[in-house]
């Protein structure tokens, strides 16, 4: 019999399992919030994910859940591991992706470098760290946000008066996380798997670049990148995955200081945007190494296929752009392209999809997966750094 692995939430991520799965022999059921959702091919279960019976019912027909996303209650992980299910990455690790403040405490205990911040419950606690850091920050909603939502750059406690209201700060576990605004000369991420048992492999280090506070372009491995701070995001990243007992794919978002240091931005316990470019650009990509680690099977090398892969986010469209005219003309002017839709709805800025290019001339690849985003109707093409 095939190992069964069961997804909560069916997105994208979950999506892009569903042909790995397949070549490895594993079974992949999915338990999904509706019906359309992007992983609908897999998707075996319709359900509510904070409802700790259905979640169970599901569970006990499955070898190992994992996820697509973080937002799955603890109340209900620690009831599926109560019953014996294995749930990985397990509650204690996923608690530091599921709530920022609990992660940065964990990580300031682990004496890794990070931002300066503080849980902030009121205004006069914003105003406090804001006249100790030159009048500007960062608040972050701990818990909930993605994609730009729940970021927002400050200069007063005016800023964040929604968020310091009674009922919203109850929605977020009771406070804020305040940080200092960074001057970083671009950001990175390192991501590793590790497995049970221990066994731990790393993908290059990548640089990524955003635009709104969304994803839009990753370059593997970051070019121009001194050996100091690739030591430094592998040690980082080794050490959270080891310290925090992480099983799958570990994505840790850094900030690459004007100064030459590395901080850790945030953590994701699952397949990452950041990581897109491994389908194509690496020898095994961060959904197959995804499930052999849940799964405790020995993982897969990491090495790039070539000198470099870009990955650009497809942001926006129309839905004739996965169909229609323009991915007839962006297939003829790239065959090198590689397009993974996401089987989504469209609306202004939201990730419908991704192209990676992979080459030996970084600047004739990046223009190539540009090109052909933009041929697809992303929006935000034009505004990447040249």
């Amino acid at each position: 019999m095939s190992d069964v692995v069961g997804v909560i939430g069916a997105g994208q991520l979950a999506r892009m399992l569903t042909p790995v799965a397949i070549n490895l022999g594993i079974e992949l059921r999915v338990f999904a919030e509706n019906a359309g959702a992007s992983a609908s091919l897999a998707t075996t279960v319709v359900g509510d994910y904070t409802d700790a019976q259905q979640v169970l019912d599901f569970a006990r027909g499955v070898d190992v859940v994992t996820f697509d996303h973080e937002h799955v209650p603890q109340s209900v992980l620690t009831l599926l591991e109560a019953e014996g299910i294995a749930v990985r990455p397990g509650s204690a690790a996923l608690r530091f992706a599921q709530d920022k403040l609990e992660m940065r405490a964990r990580v300031a205990e682990l004496g890794l470098p990070q931002p300066q911040w503080v849980a902030a419950a009121d205004a006069a606690a914003v105003e406090t760290f804001l006249a100790a850091h030159d009048g500007r920050a960062v608040a972050k909603t701990p818990r909930g946000g993605y994609d730009g939502h729940g970021v927002r750059v400050i200069t007063s406690a005016a800023d964040v008066a929604d968020w310091l209201t009674d009922e919203a700060l109850a929605h977020v576990g009771g406070a804020l996380l305040i940080e200092e605004a960074i001057e970083f000369r671009r950001e990175l991420s390192q991501q590793v798997a590790r497995r049970p048992s221990g066994e731990i492999a790393a993908w290059p280090l990548v640089a990524s670049e955003q635009v709104d506070g969304v994803c839009a372009e990753v370059v593997a491995p970051a070019p121009d990148t001194a050996d100091a701070v690739r030591d430094e995001a592998l040690h980082i990243g080794v050490t959270l995955a080891e310290r925090l007992d992480v099983t799958g794919a570990l994505a840790v978002e850094l900030f690459e200081t004007t100064d030459g240091r590395v901080l850790i931005n945030e953590l994701a316990m699952r397949p990452h945007n950041s990581g897109h470019w491994s389908q194509d650009g690496a020898v095994t990509s961060q959904f197959e190494q995804h499930l052999r680690a849940v799964l405790d099977l020995p993982l897969g090398s990491t090495q790039p296929r070539d000198a470099v892969t870009v990955m650009v986010n497809v942001l926006g469209g129309t839905p004739e752009s996965a169909h229609g005219q323009a991915l007839r003309e962006a297939l003829a002017a790239h065959p090198e392209a590689k397009v993974h839709w996401y089987g989504k709805s469209y609306r202004p800025g939201r990730k419908v999809g991704h192209v990676n290019v992979s080459g030996a001339h970084p600047d004739e690849v990046r223009d190539a997966a540009r090109e052909t985003a933009a041929l697809l109707g992303s929006e935000v093409v034009d505004r990447l750094a040249r």
